[in-house]
């Protein structure tokens, strides 16, 4: 079994989330004890599964950019709106993990944005930085979900490290369900990339360069 240490819920409160779109739904926002890596990673608590059914899971990467200012450069703010609605009508867990832009930080993720401006794609561009394509480390997420007794899911990702992580992690991943596709005239290059380099399921023919 993997080894390290487990984390204990620290607090839960109750938030109505209202969404600019005029969807809302209550959750329960659950702050953790013994992280791993010392972040206030947070996870939001949605509706309640059938029985005998596995929760719905995502973990998202804080995205300040996309979530909180709507940048049309990614697909982040579309997929925390989706990911909310679907948890909630299934039953499960959002993980809102703190880490921006891949794990690289907010200042090197709008770094790599201007080289990305130069011509690089997102991968490209944390090299040229000196940076991993991919930084984050999911250990922190395997410790809220068995805080939370969570050890079976259905994971929403098109992300297939995600799911990979999770299950050297000793969480059982029961099936990959993807999300939407938001593609803006903004984000088609840098969704193209993630499909091309790390083998993303989203459907390449639609991402078209325009």
């Amino acid at each position: 079994m993997p080894d390290f240490p487990a984390a204990t819920p620290r607090a839960r409160v109750r938030v109505p989330l209202r969404f600019q779109d005029g969807y809302g739904v209550d959750a329960e926002m659950v702050t953790f004890h013994g992280l791993v890596d010392g972040r206030e990673h947070l996870a939001i608590v949605l509706g309640d599964p059938a029985p005998g059914a596995a929760p719905l899971v995502r973990m998202h990467s804080e995205c300040l950019t996309g979530d909180v200012f709507g940048s049309a450069r990614c697909d982040c703010g579309p997929q925390l709106r989706e990911a909310v609605e679907r948890i909630a009508d299934q039953g499960g867990v959002l993980l809102y993990l703190r880490q921006e832009g891949r794990g690289i930080g907010l200042y090197n993720k709008l770094d790599a944005y201007a080289l990305q401006d130069q011509g690089l794609d997102t991968y490209e561009a944390n090299t040229a930085l000196g940076l991993p394509e991919d930084a984050r480390d999911y250990t922190a997420a395997a410790q809220m979900l068995g805080a939370l007794g969570v050890g079976e899911l259905d994971l929403l990702s098109n992300n297939p490290d995600k799911a990979q992580q999770l299950r050297d992690l000793g969480i059982a991943v029961r099936h990959r369900v993807p999300t939407g596709v938001f593609t803006t005239a903004h984000n088609v290059r840098y969704l193209r990339a993630k499909v091309l380099t790390t083998q993303h399921t989203l459907p390449l023919a639609d991402l078209t360069a325009g």
